[in-house]
Formats: structure tokens, sequence, C-alpha cells
């Protein structure tokens, strides 16, 4: 099979899906299945539009130990998962893996750093990576061979993200997204970053100095050209800053290049049903004998 590898950020599609769709989407045994509903026909329709070679969905860690270690703030705001989620959150697993789209774990890292690592994978054998994610942290895995599929936040649909506009809406490229984020913050990971420092002054001081440990270098030395008062805060928070970075940048990991494998409508609707995804499921098997209608006229 042609096509790019698509990689899909698990745990932020059945939030986004599950705060997407009422609750009273209700299954065989009267427990919510709107998370799983919703990522179902994401997917779906994403696999659609993008015709894949393959689909993994990858799922990890809330937060990985190391990052927590390293700033104790790390993640400390985010409430913790609905029950109401936590249910679909155990059956999503064995439902994606009925339709062919492979479930991997990065065990303690998080999902971030899977996707980065397969994107890297599937990069050296030469293939094409689509992320879909709603995670701007992601955008430090684009490059000539992966592109970040945006999930635009409270409307249907995607943004493509590639090298060009990862500088035009950051100021910096892909490569240096990590140094941003430590510079900038990141509030929805609960990162402060540099006090003083909003995102147009952290890409002008990336864009001057080539990455952060130029810049504290060069601020150390007391030769960055920098003014005053903002070389000091630097300086202060050098430390801290070092270790934003080191949060904000995916953990490399091992991960093996995944088989071809194209969508298992008939599949995906055999676990739908007994879920409750009624409708679901008659939509996969008529398309599915449609697919089939069409093959055998060939």
């Amino acid at each position: 099979m042609t096509g790019p590898l698509l990689v899909v950020d698990a745990p932020f599609v059945l939030y986004r899906s599950f705060y997407g769709l009422p609750e009273t989407i209700r299954g065989a045994d009267g427990e919510p299945v709107n998370a799983l509903l919703g990522a179902c026909n994401l997917l779906l329709r994403v696999a659609a539009e993008t015709s894949p070679r393959a689909i993994v969905t990858c799922f990890g860690a809330e937060q990985a130990p190391y990052r927590v270690a390293l700033y104790p703030g790390y993640h400390a705001q985010r409430p913790p998962m609905p029950a109401a989620l936590a249910g679909q959150w155990q059956q999503a697993w064995p439902l994606f893996a009925a339709f062919g789209w492979e479930p991997r774990d990065a065990g303690e890292l998080e999902a971030d750093d899977l996707l980065g690592a397969l994107a890297r994978c599937e990069a050296a054998a030469g293939g094409e990576t689509l992320i879909l994610t709603g995670d701007r942290d992601l955008y430090q895995c684009v490059n000539d061979r992966t592109r970040v599929l945006y999930l635009r936040q409270g409307r249907a649909g995607f943004e493509t993200v590639d090298g060009v506009e990862v500088k035009r809406r950051y100021g910096v490229p892909p490569v240096l997204v990590p140094d941003f984020i430590a510079l900038r913050g990141d509030p929805s990971d609960g990162l402060p970053g540099a006090p003083g420092i909003g995102a147009k002054t952290a890409a002008a001081l990336l864009e001057r100095h080539g990455s952060l440990e130029a810049l504290l270098g060069a601020v150390a030395r007391e030769d960055a050209g920098e003014r005053p008062r903002l070389a000091s805060v630097l300086r202060e928070h050098a430390a801290a800053l070092r270790r934003y970075r080191e949060i904000a940048a995916l953990r490399p990991l091992v991960a093996g290049r995944p088989r071809d494998a194209r969508t298992d409508l008939r599949g995906g609707a055999a676990a739908a049903a007994p879920l409750g995804l009624g409708n679901l499921a008659g939509r996969l098997e008529a398309a599915a004998s449609l697919a089939d209608l069409r093959s055998a006229q060939r």
C-alpha cells in the first residue's frame, strides 16, 4: 500500500470527542459511549480524506514521571479523568484494534513521545507520517516527511501544518519549538516559562541566538546584547528554563515500523454493535458491502 502513516493522539481524540458530544449518547449497558462514537467517526473521516497505509492509535501516561520530577507543577492543574470517560477509555483499545487501527502504549512515557518515535521510524524507512492531534507541542516533529493534522478547537475538521506553517504561527522552525515553549511557557502543561517573556519576544530571542542554550550561554557571559533587565531574568531562571525545555522535548524511544493495514469496516462493525453503537455498526456494514460490490465490478 502507498500513502502516509497516520499516527493518532488517542488521548486527545477521546477527550475531544467526550466533550464534543453529549453524554446522553449511551450504549447497550446504559453508560455513555459519546467518546467512542466521536473518535470512530473522526478517524473514519480522516482516513477517507488521507488514504493512509496504516493507522496507529497511541496511548501513554498522563504525565511521564521524569517530567514531574523535573517540574512538580507539570500537568498539576489538570482535573482527573471524568468517570464517564474512564469506562470508555478501557473500551477504546479493543474497539480501535477491531478496525485495524493498531493501538500502542508508550508505557511510562506519554503518547506524544510515541507519536514522535513512530514519525522518526517512518521517515527512516522513506515513508511519510501524518500526526493527528490538537497538541501544538507536536509541531516539533514537523519536517519534510512529517506533518501535523491539527484538530481545530470547537470546530470540525483539521488543518495541515507543515514547516512553513509552524514558522508562521510561532516565528521559529519546528526544531526550536521546545526552546520556544521553554521561554514562552505552556499553560496547558503548567509550564510558566520565563517571567515577562511572551511569544514574540521568545521568537525574537531564538532568531537572534539560534537556540535556548546559545541564548543562555550568551547571557551568562554577559555578551548577549540584550537589555540588562531581560538578561538578568534569563540568568536567574536559566536552570529552570533548561528543565522546561527538557520537559517540552519529546523523549526518544524505540518504535518498530507498523505494517500496512486497511481499515476493517466489518471488524469495526462487529465490535461497535455490542457496545450499543448500532447506527455506527449499520453504516460500517453498508459501507463494507458497497466496497465489496465496487471491487466485484472491476
